[in-house]
């Protein structure tokens, strides 16, 4: 190793470790730490190289800086090299930093024939390279490269006190990935489910919703936002009750939620209860949230849905719909042109393809199983 001492300055460790702190909320991620890395090692190249958690064995995030080996040793690399590639990565001791001769021995041939291949027309010709793993066994590798001189002492100082940074860092941003992909796959359930919320305030303002709940606003026809804000049912005699729900719930923290149909093809319905006035909202501390659930797909695309699922008749998937809707099987057979006797006759061998025991069994096997998120 180098016996220079490394021409950096000490008083820029403090903006070194920040750029490191803060890469994780870079595009691309830890480009400034790895452009002052760089800079203070006077290196020609510096990488930071992991597998994020979760993802195949061959893919790895490979962030870099500085002079990247010429595009065709790249393309060598991809084809054939990296199957000859005799670097020990796994084999690394954690938290060491490792000189090229360590990694790369001049007297094994297939070491000497990889330097020849790819380090020296890559202009490797001096390199430091350093393993953390953080807690949850992800592996990092941060690597400094550059043609002449070697690397000083003092360069191998500086990666050695990045390590427990490196490692710390590594791991929340471990951990903020896995937040991120649980984050998304809830999104898209809750997504498939169709479900929104819509806050307001004690006078039925509307306050805010997310994206579920805006749409339903915007679209739905049942439920709409008028000209002062304020939450509006397209049922009349629904509609002229709503502010009174609103106003008691806003007032009785205790008050029992408040659920209602507003819509049967396309299905839309709501349930009303108390805020928790502790949370905060960007415009008001909302009085009343409106959780609103839609089913997008119209009763001709869920009857052909649950006939694929349980193998009803067309005529029994209308019925079993219905029922799954919460009709009662004399409703049912009013909305269907049916006699209560027929409908009865029909509900029976549906229980029995759907292995219900009954109507309360019926909606249970509904809402389990994956018309939810069709």
């Amino acid at each position: 190793m180098g016996s220079r001492n490394s021409a950096v300055d000490s008083g820029k460790s403090g903006d070194l470790l920040l750029a490191l702190m803060n890469g994780a909320f870079e595009t691309p991620l830890w480009s400034s730490f790895l452009d002052q890395l760089r800079q203070r090692t006077r290196a020609d190249y510096a990488s930071l190289v992991f597998r994020p958690p979760g993802m195949p064995l061959n893919t790895v995030f490979h962030l870099f800086t500085g002079d990247r080996c010429p595009p065709v040793i790249q393309q060598l690399y991809r084809d054939s090299l990296y199957k000859r590639d005799p670097m020990p990565y796994h084999g690394m001791s954690e938290g060491r930093v490792y000189a090229l001769g360590e990694l790369l021995r001049s007297d094994n041939p297939a070491h000497a024939a990889y330097m020849k291949a790819v380090m020296v027309p890559s202009g490797m010709n001096a390199a430091r390279m350093m393993r953390v793993v953080e807690p949850s066994g992800v592996n990092a590798w941060l690597t400094i490269t550059r043609r002449k001189p070697d690397f000083a002492l003092g360069d191998d100082a500086l990666l050695v006190s990045l390590a427990p940074f490196l490692r710390s860092v590594l791991r929340g941003f471990v951990a903020l990935e896995r937040e991120r992909t649980n984050a998304v796959l809830a999104e898209d359930a809750i997504q498939r489910l169709s479900f929104g919320w819509i806050t307001l305030d004690a006078g039925g303002h509307v306050l805010e919703a997310d994206a579920q709940g805006q749409a339903i606003l915007d679209k739905s026809g049942a439920l709409r936002r008028d000209a002062r804000g304020v939450l509006r049912l397209a049922e009349q005699k629904k509609g002229r009750g709503i502010l009174e729900v609103i106003k008691t719930l806003a007032s009785d923290q205790g008050a029992r939620p408040r659920a209602m149909i507003l819509s049967r093809d396309p299905w839309l319905d709501m349930l009303l209860v108390p805020a928790n006035r502790n949370s905060i909202s960007a415009k008001s501390v909302p009085a009343v949230v409106a959780y609103v659930h839609r089913d997008s797909s119209l009763a001709a695309d869920r009857c052909e849905q649950l006939a694929q699922l349980f193998d009803l008749l067309p005529s029994e998937a209308r019925l079993a719909l219905a029922l799954g809707r919460g009709l009662s099987i004399a409703e049912a057979a009013e909305v269907l042109n049916l006699t209560e006797g027929s409908a009865r006759t029909y509900s029976k061998k549906i229980y029995a393809k759907m292995g219900a025991r009954g109507h309360a069994d019926l909606i249970l096997n509904i809402h389990r199983s994956v018309l939810r998120i069709a």
